[in-house]
C-alpha cells in the first residue's frame, strides 16, 4: 500500500518547512518517505531534501509565463491543466515507489483548493492508482492576531475539505511564535513573540473555533462597521451548523508536537494496517544475538 499526504494552505503558512520536518522525523524512525514537489513555481534552492518527483521536470511556471505570456495565476492553472493532460508522466514517476510515504508540497494559491477542480482531479487519479491520500491544511498562527482574518482562514479550510472530499487534517502552524503569558513573550529570544501573548484558554478558542469570537466586542481603538453584523451572524451560524474544522497545534521546535501531528496523519491514512509482519532473517537474528552477547 502506498500513501500520499497533500500538504496545502495559504502562501507562507509553512508547507515546505512542514514537509522538511516530517521527512526528517520519518528518517529518524527509519521509515521510507519522499518529497513530491507539486509547485511549478518553486525555487529549487528552497528544498533541503531534493524532490523525488518534481512537476518542474514536466512543466514550470517560468516557461509558461515566458512562452505563452500568461500571468502568475493563469500560468499556474495552465501548468495543472497540462499535468492532467499528461497523467501518464505522473503514473510513471509514482510507479517506482511502493509502501512509501509521499509528501506532496503544493502551491500557496488558495483558489486551487477552494475554487478549482484541478487538484481534486489529480488526487482522484492518485486514488485510482491505489494510493491512500489525506490532506493536511496549514494555517499560520499569525491568523490569530485578527479574528476576521482568522475566520476567513477557517472558511477557506472548510471550503477545501468540501472541495477535495478526502480525509483531512487542519494544522495551526508556527505555534512556537505564540506564548501563553506576557512574561514568556518578553523572554522569548529577547523580544516579544510576534503572535503573543495569548492565554491558554484563548488559544483553545482558536484551535477549536469558537464562532462567537466574531460577535465579541471589537478591541479598543478598532471600529467595526454595523452593516457587517448580519454577515458575521450568518458566518457564525454556518460554522455552528457545520462544525468540520478544528486545528492541531504544531510547534516544529518540539519533537512531541511533530509526533502528535504525524500520528494523526498515520491514523487518518490507516498507515501500516495492511502490511504483512516483517520476517526476521537468520542473519539478522545472528547479528542481534552477537550484539547482545558482546554487551
Amino acid at each position: 500500500m502506498r500513501y500520499a499526504v497533500l500538504v496545502c494552505g495559504p502562501a507562507g503558512s509553512g508547507k515546505s518547512t512542514f514537509c522538511k520536518s516530517i521527512l526528517t522525523h520519518l528518517e529518524t524512525q527509519r521509515r521510507q518517505a519522499h518529497l513530491f514537489n507539486l509547485d511549478p513555481a518553486a525555487d529549487p534552492a528552497s528544498f533541503e531534501y531534493e524532490p523525488s518527483i518534481d512537476i518542474k521536470d514536466l512543466i514550470s511556471l517560468e516557461d509558461v509565463m515566458t512562452e505563452l505570456g500568461f500571468g502568475p495565476n493563469g500560468g499556474l492553472l495552465h501548468c495543472f491543466e497540462y499535468l492532467l493532460q499528461n497523467m501518464d508522466w505522473l503514473e510513471e514517476e509514482i510507479g517506482e515507489y511502493d509502501s512509501d510515504y509521499l509528501l506532496i508540497d503544493c502551491p500557496g494559491q488558495i483558489e486551487l483548493y477552494t475554487h478549482h477542480a484541478l487538484l481534486p482531479t489529480i488526487v482522484s487519479r492518485l486514488n485510482q492508482l491505489g494510493m491512500r491520500t489525506c490532506g493536511v491544511y496549514l494555517l499560520e498562527s499569525q491568523f490569530m492576531e485578527d479574528r476576521y482574518k482568522y475566520f476567513s482562514g477557517v472558511l477557506s479550510a472548510m471550503s477545501s475539505m468540501v472541495n477535495f472530499e478526502i480525509p483531512w487534517i487542519n494544522v495551526m502552524s508556527k505555534m512556537d511564535l505564540v506564548t501563553p503569558t506576557a512574561k514568556d513573550s518578553d523572554e522569548a529570544d529577547g523580544a516579544r513573540a510576534r503572535n503573543g501573548p495569548r492565554g491558554r484558554r484563548d488559544i483553545a478558542r482558536y484551535l477549536d473555533p469558537d464562532p462567537h469570537l466574531l460577535l465579541s466586542a471589537a478591541p479598543t481603538g478598532v471600529h467595526s462597521n454595523p452593516k457587517f453584523h448580519a454577515l458575521n451572524q450568518a458566518i457564525v451560524h454556518l460554522i455552528e451548523d457545520h462544525p468540520l474544522v478544528s486545528f492541531l497545534p504544531l510547534d516544529l521546535t518540539s519533537t512531541d508536537s511533530i509526533e502528535t501531528v504525524l500520528s494523526h496523519i498515520d491514523y487518518t491514512l490507516q498507515y501500516g494496517e495492511d502490511e504483512e509482519p516483517k520476517e526476521t532473517s537468520m542473519k539478522e537474528i545472528s547479528q542481534i544475538w552477537n550484539r547482545g552477547w558482546k554487551s
